[in-house]
């Protein structure tokens, strides 16, 4: 469907006297998306909310009403014929790559930890009611009084295991590997990016909240999760993902998705 908006930008552009390289180095958008964008090749770009902010950012460099040509270009391309791309269900990430089940080795992992933090704590307890015991033992034996004193080094250490225990919540960081779009929003829907374009070679984070979700214009990124590397599907496409407090990503289908609007 054609509409005035890339006539607008391109003719904009040629006025301002600057090619798409300077645009691509000022906006982080790539040049091929640019193109697409005066050429109005729709099928081109991510489509849908990944498209209306392209729009917006250059708009915005050009010194035009961003948020007029994006309100356009969801009236007369989007609303009339829908998201132009189909819509599938993620296979889960770990499952793509062929690890097992989703998340199968690192919910080992934390299992192992739970199971550990919880066995530590067990023998704290049976520690102090054992300690407990023996103070009221001591206090109908005089000659054992000295030992009551004796121990009390020991009792003052009690409380020091309990302050080794994880903090709430989990971090986030992000590696741009190349161009990528960003919408992150915390545990209260709160924007922490907010539909940024990353140049290759950014890092933002880490961020902290009880969880995240967040969505990418491609692939090409590395997330790390409480400061491990997890597995981001390499693809062109736009993906998006619910991250828990334990860690673990699920897909989110794209109706799913921030959009940072």
């Amino acid at each position: 469907m054609t509409t005035d908006i890339g006539a607008t930008l391109r003719e904009a552009r040629i006025r301002r006297r600057v090619d798409l390289a300077e645009v691509e180095a000022a906006t982080k958008i790539r040049v091929r998306y640019l193109r697409a964008l005066e050429n109005e090749e729709w099928d081109v770009l991510p489509g849908g909310a990944y498209t209306r902010s392209f729009i917006r950012t250059y708009a915005a460099f050009l010194g035009l009403d961003g948020e007029r040509l994006a309100d356009e270009f969801r009236r007369t391309v989007e609303d009339p014929i829908g998201e132009r791309y189909p819509r599938a269900d993620p296979m889960p990430v770990a499952a793509r790559r062929g690890t097992g089940p989703a998340g199968g080795g690192r919910a080992r992992l934390q299992v192992s930890r739970g199971a550990l933090a919880a066995l530590i704590s067990i023998g704290l307890i049976v520690l102090l009611i054992g300690i407990g015991l023996a103070g009221e033992g001591g206090d109908g034996d005089d000659e054992r009084a000295p030992a009551v004193g004796n121990a009390e080094p020991r009792g003052e250490g009690r409380g020091q295991p309990g302050e080794r225990a994880e903090p709430q919540g989990l971090t986030v960081r992000l590696d741009a590997l190349a161009d990528v779009w960003v919408c992150l929003l915390d545990a209260k829907g709160r924007s922490v990016l907010d539909g940024q374009t990353l140049p290759a070679g950014a890092v933002e984070g880490p961020f902290r909240s009880a969880g995240f979700t967040v969505a990418f214009g491609n692939g090409q990124v590395e997330l790390r999760v409480n400061g491990r590397q997890v597995d981001v599907e390499d693809t062109p496409n736009p993906v998006g993902y619910a991250i828990a407090r334990g860690g673990e990503l699920t897909p989110l289908a794209e109706d799913e998705r921030p959009d940072c609007l």
